[in-house]
């Protein structure tokens, strides 16, 4: 993976939930030295800054409808500087934002070829407009990519899915809405929530991960910080008690890495409002960091 540059590329979205902050994520990660980090690990790597995200301050009381013209057009923006990262043979790297974002990221870096996702989240989100309580699409992201809510979002980029369900692992998941279990379920994707983590293990659950993309040479990781448990990582969100810990989020990480198949990835939902010295960015840089291949020894 070494002899392909890395791009960070800041998609500072916040227009997919209710609660301000996770904008300044993109942020927090640059000062927990992202870039420094991996370059000591001889990658090239070059940050292209923040995409513009339009919209307003007031996010409380607008509706779905007010908001989804303004997540399309962010995802657009985050969808082709996807594409021309892949095109020009880099690994890019999108700093979130809320999940929303992923829509675009994920589309994106799909453009051209197939691409295992791995879904790493305390949540689904597999939402849609008619199960959704809150109305968030943070929460639908994962639904939208396999063709599912707003016609306007499943075809950013490109007509229809982005995904195929079959190719898509969710792992550490432990807070569903009961309609949103039926979807999953429905769909064909594949998922291991924090229950399958405590019954088998973490290493099992990645061994057996890389064994159902095995076909596929190129793995998007989308990493929602929130799949960290809340003591590790408090600065996200919408955080969630129970979920992994530092060393089993390492893990998953080195053993992804030794695949040598990282195609992308999405860091997501990192609120430094919240945080406690900037603990979770620098969470997400050494994670990063052992998902583009640094060892302990």
């Amino acid at each position: 993976m070494k002899n392909r540059p890395v791009r960070i590329i800041g998609v500072p979205m916040d227009l997919g939930q209710s609660h301000r902050g996770v904008d300044m994520g993109p942020s927090a990660v640059r000062y927990a030295d992202l870039a420094s980090n991996l370059t000591a690990l001889g990658y090239s790597c070059r940050d292209s800054g923040n995409i513009t995200i339009p919209g307003r301050y007031e996010l409380s009381g607008t509706s779905l409808r007010e908001r989804l013209p303004l997540i399309c057009e962010g995802c657009r923006s985050a969808y082709k500087l996807g594409k021309e990262s892949i095109e020009a043979g880099e690994i890019p790297i999108f700093l979130g934002g809320d999940h929303s974002s992923s829509v675009g990221t994920v589309g994106g870096v799909t453009d051209n070829s197939e691409v295992g996702l791995l879904w790493i989240d305390a949540h689904g989100d597999f939402n849609t407009p008619e199960t959704s309580d809150s109305q968030n699409v943070h929460g639908m992201a994962l639904a939208v990519l396999l063709g599912l809510g707003p016609e306007e979002l499943v075809n950013v980029g490109r007509k229809g899915p982005k995904v195929k369900p079959e190719n898509v692992v969710l792992i550490g998941q432990r807070e569903l809405d009961d309609q949103e279990k039926k979807l999953i379920r429905d769909s064909g994707v594949t998922i291991y929530t924090m229950r399958d983590v405590d019954e088998f293990g973490i290493r099992q659950v990645v061994l057996r991960t890389l064994d159902k993309l095995g076909s596929l040479d190129k793995l998007h990781v989308s990493l929602d910080l929130d799949v960290m448990d809340p003591l590790d990582a408090p600065g996200v969100g919408t955080p969630s008690q129970g979920g992994l810990t530092y060393r089993e989020g390492q893990l998953v990480m080195e053993m992804l890495a030794d695949t040598g198949k990282l195609h992308s990835v999405d860091i997501m939902e990192i609120n430094p409002i919240l945080d406690i010295q900037n603990r979770t960015a620098q969470m997400a840089v050494n994670l990063v960091s052992s998902l583009f291949g640094k060892k302990i020894i």
